[in-house]
């Protein structure tokens, strides 16, 4: 087994970072290599900005490639339930900016020819119990009159064609996708460079100033001058930016692959090949690789840690879960075991805008790898002063009480979702 992200290991390495010191005099500093800032400087830079990118580490090393996978068109939770807390104008606003990110990812990648492995999949919201089918149900027939009618109740039966596991009905949302993260990310850097960005890997954010209309950033390798700043960084944030470490709740998902699946073995476990999520609060999530492993993800544990032990922990827990829902793979080989930080806001919608100089994006909670790239895309053009469509604009984003940095609190957190999965 080894202890790394599928995404990473199976994706060529990116060989246009920049080289020697970070230094320069630029339009865009962008803070964070992932999906959100490789797509605003994508943006940017093809519209003539100069735009330097920050990577603390490699592109795509945080969330962007430790993800499952899934391209989830939709609100990652209730429609009914945010149209009572956003208000049913920003609440069908959002979910139709997810359904507009993945015609995004679709347009880019076959505008820069980027080899992603990229499929319109469909998902499905799997029922567990059965009043979560109840639930499901009532959410599907407000999202299909009002908002997406790209979408399908499906029953216990209708499932035995879709996924080799008891499940009590689901909700097909018809625009979903999927890709491998991997080669995404580095061919979304690749456009970015190819337009004009400059990329620097290994250069890691550590003082931020700005004097006047300036904005000086200090690397270990140097630093840059800009005129607009892009915080992209999501769990990621270093400390200097304090007032998004008070919002943003570091999480650990944690994730496994299994070895390549015979034909047999698909057609008894995920015949319609399409991204599934479960209806439990401490879930779990699956798909098929390109190479047609059998990708497992889930909050297995409550924790703002990934490492190989930590992660070692979360893949055993993983692999029980695994041989519960699908009995047939209890004993498959496991490949690889990964996790990473998912930046969780308190209400779990997104946030961007502008704040105290800098514009940001971030807060996906677990659900950015299909808005990301068309949020950053978005953040780019207000930069730029076009058009304004940042459906989260205005959206108040208080500070978690206590919260300073580091989630104290999420075993509590944890126990908290474990009794409501045994109760409702």
């Amino acid at each position: 087994m080894k202890f790394l992200s599928y995404w990473h290991d199976t994706a060529p390495a990116f060989a246009g970072a920049a080289q020697g010191p970070v230094e320069g005099r630029f339009d865009v500093a962008v803070i964070g290599g992932g999906f959100t800032g490789l797509g605003a400087a994508l943006q940017l830079a093809k519209a003539g900005a100069k735009v330097v990118v920050l990577e603390a580490e490699k592109v795509g090393w945080g969330a962007s490639g430790r993800n499952g996978g899934h391209l989830n068109n939709g609100l990652a939770h209730s429609y009914l339930a945010a149209k009572v807390e956003l208000g049913r104008e920003r609440a069908i606003a959002l979910y139709k900016a997810l359904d507009d990110s993945i015609d995004t990812l679709e347009a880019l990648i076959a505008e820069e020819g980027i080899d992603c492995n990229f499929r319109r999949a469909g998902k499905l919201k799997l029922a567990s119990k059965p009043q979560h089918f109840d639930a499901i149900a009532r959410n599907f027939e407000a999202v299909h009159a009002e908002v997406d009618p790209d979408t399908a109740l499906l029953s216990a039966y209708d499932l035995k064609q879709e996924v080799g596991a008891p499940f009590f009905g689901a909700m097909l949302s018809k625009k979903s996708a999927v890709m491998h993260m991997g080669r995404y990310v580095v061919g979304l850097a690749e456009a970015a460079q190819r337009h004009g960005a400059m990329i620097f890997e290994q250069a890691a954010v550590t003082e931020h100033r700005q004097a006047g209309r300036r904005h000086h950033l200090k690397t270990p390798r140097g630093g840059v001058t800009a005129d607009a700043v892009l915080v992209a960084t999501g769990a990621y944030t270093p400390s200097i930016f304090g007032y998004f470490r008070r919002r943003i709740i570091a999480v650990g998902s944690f994730i496994i692959a299994t070895r390549p699946l015979a034909e047999a073995e698909i057609a008894a476990t995920m015949p319609g090949n399409r991204t599934c999520v479960t209806s439990m609060n401490i879930g779990n999530y699956f798909r098929l690789s390109p190479d047609n492993r059998l990708i497992f993800g889930g909050r297995a544990r409550f924790s703002a840690t990934s490492d190989q032990r930590s992660d070692a922990k979360s893949g055993a827990i993983l692999q029980a879960s695994l041989a519960e829902i699908f009995p047939q793979l209890a004993n498959v080989e496991i490949d690889y075991c990964w996790g990473g930080l998912v930046d969780m806001t308190k209400d779990r919608f997104p946030r961007a805008g502008y704040h105290d100089g800098v514009w940001y994006a971030m807060g996906y909670s677990g659900h950015g790898a299909q808005l990301s790239t068309h949020l950053g895309m978005i953040m780019a053009d207000a930069i730029l002063d076009r058009s304004d469509r940042n459906p989260l604009k205005g959206l108040e984003w208080p500070a978690v009480p206590g919260h300073f940095g580091k989630p104290w609190f999420l075993p509590f957190v944890g126990m908290y979702y474990k009794m409501l999965d045994r109760i409702q």
